[in-house]
């Protein structure tokens, strides 16, 4: 029988984690935060693959990358029942929209290959998991926009690939190093379309997506059409999902606040500008 894996009794808890794998995190006496890994989703493309994590870890891939960086990695330490990854502490810091998307703009420009374990096709699977749920049944005025999410992901397919956080919340935007900012949980780490890491932090700030564009660079019509789509797929999806939820959260307002977004998805799925 495998040994069962505790967390030291010293060490403070920070978070359960929203993570599909995540254990737990803990802040231990000397400063080191342990994420515990449990197994579950085993595709190395899914975007919840449950080792992901400890591999960008174990890789260094982006533990130098311009733009977004990892914490220091203190050690991973894999046993019968999962996984324990150990990473210095990140203090957090102010930063306003438009810095963390020059640092996005600047990480999506650096020419990392692909790993194998890297994520792909996220919104595609998460849209999948809403179609076995029904789709958007909750929400019939955007049931266009739902019609054309094979023509919208064709668009995304079609985008140039760049290097991606997966899940660029202010909150896993968490710190600064100069000009760059040290992001947290990189579970969803990979080569995406063009804009998908913007189109998240378009869902989670109230900057209009110009100014966001702006501070981003690149090119700035495969980063708009990316995070356009990004944006307006996910922010209806969470929506939809809200309404079956005891407690609703702001997803329903978060969507009305980008109804400006969710036209020109509309548009951009359709050929249109």
């Amino acid at each position: 029988m495998p040994m069962t894996w505790h967390p030291s009794p010293s060490w403070h808890p920070l978070t359960t984690g929203t993570g599909q794998s995540t254990g737990g995190v803990w802040l231990t006496p000397d400063g080191e935060v342990v994420k515990r890994l449990i197994p579950g989703v085993a595709d190395p493309r899914h975007h919840a693959y449950w080792q992901r994590q400890a591999l960008v870890a174990e890789s260094g891939i982006v533990a130098n990358s311009p733009g977004l960086r990892s914490p220091a990695c203190l050690g991973v330490e894999r046993d019968s029942t999962g996984i324990t990854l150990r990473m210095a502490q990140v203090e957090p810091a102010a930063l306003s929209p438009t810095a963390l998307a020059a640092a996005l703009g600047r990480f999506a420009r650096v020419p990392l290959a692909e790993p194998a374990w890297g994520a792909r096709n996220v919104l595609r699977d998460r849209l999948a998991t809403v179609e076995r749920r029904g789709g958007w049944s909750a929400l019939p005025d955007y049931e266009d926009l739902w019609v054309r999410r094979e023509a919208a992901l064709t668009v995304l397919d079609e985008l140039p690939r760049v290097p991606s956080h997966g899940d660029a919340h202010p909150v896993n935007l968490l710190g600064r190093d100069g000009d760059d900012v040290l992001a947290i949980d990189w579970e969803q780490f990979g080569l995406a379309p063009a804009g998908f890491d913007l189109g998240y932090l378009l869902l989670a700030v109230d900057t209009p997506l110009d100014e966001l564009l702006a501070a981003h660079g690149g090119d700035l019509d495969a980063v708009r059409r990316g995070a356009v789509l990004v944006a307006a797929y996910t922010a209806v999806s969470r929506a939809a999902w809200s309404l079956s939820q005891a407690d609703s959260g702001d997803h329903l307002e978060r969507l009305l606040q980008l109804s400006a977004v969710v036209e020109e998805a509309g548009r951009t799925a359709s050929g249109g500008g």
